[in-house]
């Protein structure tokens, strides 16, 4: 019981401070390429470079 305490406690912590433990693919990412902004169902908007839609709606295109 002691040791599932503690690394409850660890993940809380590492949640709290910004680390997360799984790897996003947009938590790292300055700017998306085309492609990945097709893949996540949206489409690039060239007038100011960004993408439109899906889930990486909003987010500068490369």
């Amino acid at each position: 019981m002691r040791i599932r305490r503690i690394i409850a406690a660890a993940v809380a912590a590492a949640a709290l401070a910004g680390l997360g433990l799984s790897a996003a693919p947009t938590a790292s990412a300055a700017s998306l390429t085309p492609g990945e902004c097709e893949q996540g169902g949206g489409t690039v908007n060239w007038a100011n470079n960004t993408c439109k839609g899906g889930s990486f709606d909003g987010q500068m295109v490369d």
